[in-house]
């Protein structure tokens, strides 16, 4: 039975980390449609890149995939309306941080967790999170193999104008040399 999935993130910018956390998502919990959700102002960092040119760099990173713009500063706010059966994707250092988010028990009145664990991620951690949450039933754990790529190491690599070549999707390096994005003096840095 298919489920709709949710991958949120800031996707500053998008990178085969967040590809590849998707296509697992899809083979594990048999996600059709995979909703795209592209933070506009996160409330736990600054972004110089303006929102709608990140919903674009995402729309070529995730083709197939309806990709939209978050205006919620909140998950709790963004999982509301998705039914209980949607699962909402992260990272296991995410799902570390679950108990700062607004709101988690909510959350997990809403939709299910989907957490990416990598092989040698100290379970401990997230045992620990589950532990204290009132319905862990809601979480589900799946592997996935790490994909060492962040964003912010995208953007050092183009700001010293080193090549950024099987770290983001070919159309997402090709727009982000058009745009002149991340490179220092830009204004997107």
């Amino acid at each position: 039975m298919t489920c709709v999935g949710l991958l949120g993130g800031t996707f500053n910018p998008p990178h085969r980390g967040h590809v590849r956390l998707a296509d697992r998502a899809r083979e594990h919990f048999e996600i059709e449609p995979l909703r795209v959700l592209v933070s506009a102002s996160p409330p736990h960092k600054d972004v110089d890149v303006d929102a709608d040119v990140r919903v674009a760099l995402t729309r070529l990173a995730f083709p197939i995939d309806e990709v939209v713009r978050d205006d919620n500063p909140y998950s709790i706010d963004t999982v509301t309306g998705f039914g209980a059966d949607a699962v909402f994707l992260v990272g296991a250092d995410q799902f570390a941080k679950f108990l700062t988010w607004r709101e988690p028990d909510e959350i997990l009145e809403h939709v299910r967790l989907g957490v990416a664990t990598r092989p040698g991620y100290p379970h401990e951690r997230l045992d620990g999170v589950l532990s204290q949450l009132r319905r862990p039933e809601r979480v589900e754990l799946f592997d996935m193999e790490p994909v060492p790529i962040s964003s912010s190491e995208v953007r050092e690599l183009v700001a010293r104008s080193k090549p950024i070549d099987g770290l983001v999707p070919q159309a997402v390096a090709a727009e982000i040399e058009r745009l002149g994005l991340y490179r220092r003096n830009s204004g997107y840095s």
